[in-house]
């Protein structure tokens, strides 16, 4: 008995220094950001700078770019208008899609091997029950906090500290995102024309307009899943 006690009591240290790890990690991502010098290279105009130094690898280059950044709490919004601007609408959502998949999965393995162990070996049996709940149910809540706009890198994070399997954690993220990051491109890749040719009559373009209507859609989305979810219970 006293055997098992020492291991649990080790294997709970364990997953606090973990756990401190990764709170340490994340407010030093933020100081870094916001008190040294690095502040001033994570703009626009600057890695407007570094993408034309790229040249044709530059599409790759801002890719693995924006994961960092999302990963080190950079708001995923920032790479995403900065790619519409750079590659156009079309490639610009493409890109930015990939850079939020690829900083939300490096969130997930650093949220999951640092803090899940010491969320586990705390969590009471109330809360348990929802952390099983979206063990079994994890494409659907990722997808429905996904589609309500949830804050992107917190929730990186806070996924991670649950039981939710990576795949749904991935899928579902990858779909519930397409929609914000669709319209968050085709926005600013308009604005960005139609300030540059002067043109603005473009803000009526069919593209505007779809973007703002599926935008508003998707506000609508998770009620949708939860009335249906709900009658297919009922049935």
């Amino acid at each position: 008995m006293e055997k098992t006690s020492n291991q649990k009591e080790k294997i709970t240290r364990g997953a606090l220094g973990k756990f401190l790890l990764l709170v340490i990690f994340l407010v030093g991502a933020v100081c870094l950001l916001r008190l040294t010098p690095i502040k001033d290279f994570v703009t626009p105009e600057s890695l407007s700078r570094v993408l034309d130094a790229a040249g044709l690898w530059a599409p790759v280059v801002f890719i693995l770019l924006e994961t960092v950044a999302i990963s080190l709490f950079v708001p995923a919004s920032i790479p995403i208008i900065l790619g519409a601007g750079l590659f156009g609408a079309g490639w610009g959502f493409f890109c930015g899609w990939l850079g939020a998949l690829g900083g939300a999965s490096v969130a997930f393995f650093v949220g999951r091997t640092l803090g899940r162990g010491f969320v586990a070996s705390i969590i009471g049996d109330r809360l348990k029950k929802y952390d099983d709940g979206i063990e079994r149910n994890g494409f659907t809540a990722v997808l429905y906090l996904r589609l309500l706009n949830s804050p992107f890198t917190p929730m990186n994070y806070g996924l991670s500290l649950t039981k939710v399997h990576f795949w749904d954690y991935f899928f579902g993220t990858g779909l519930g995102v397409m929609v914000s990051i669709f319209v968050i491109t085709f926005l600013s890749g308009t604005l960005k024309e139609v300030w540059v040719s002067g043109n603005w009559e473009n803000l009526l373009a069919f593209e505007v307009i779809f973007a703002v209507i599926l935008f508003v859609f998707s506000c609508f989305i998770p009620m949708i899943l939860k009335r249906v979810k709900r009658e297919s219970n009922s049935n």
